[in-house]
């Protein structure tokens, strides 16, 4: 608040910002280990382990697969096999 250069986001804003779902929440909502995850959506499995733990974070491609594989988890398995 005491910078006016940058002053926090307003309801407004926030309604509209992207929300890009953790690795971790996905992969738990699917009921999956970190090794059944990444296998199933073709993923390092240290990858997997990086995000989670925070070492790494998801580029921008990979935040998108992490969308849709929480919208349609699925559809980007069957993709991904054929």
């Amino acid at each position: 608040l005491s910078d006016p250069d940058s002053p926090p986001a307003t309801k407004a804003q926030l309604a509209r910002a992207r929300r890009v779902p953790t690795v971790h929440a996905v992969r738990k909502k699917l009921k999956l280990t970190q090794k059944e995850f990444a296998a199933r959506f073709h993923l390092p499995l240290g990858t997997v382990r990086d995000w989670e733990q925070g070492a790494h974070m998801p580029d921008r491609a990979a935040q998108n697969l992490l969308t849709v594989i929480e919208k349609d988890p699925d559809a980007v398995a069957r993709e991904l096999e054929g």
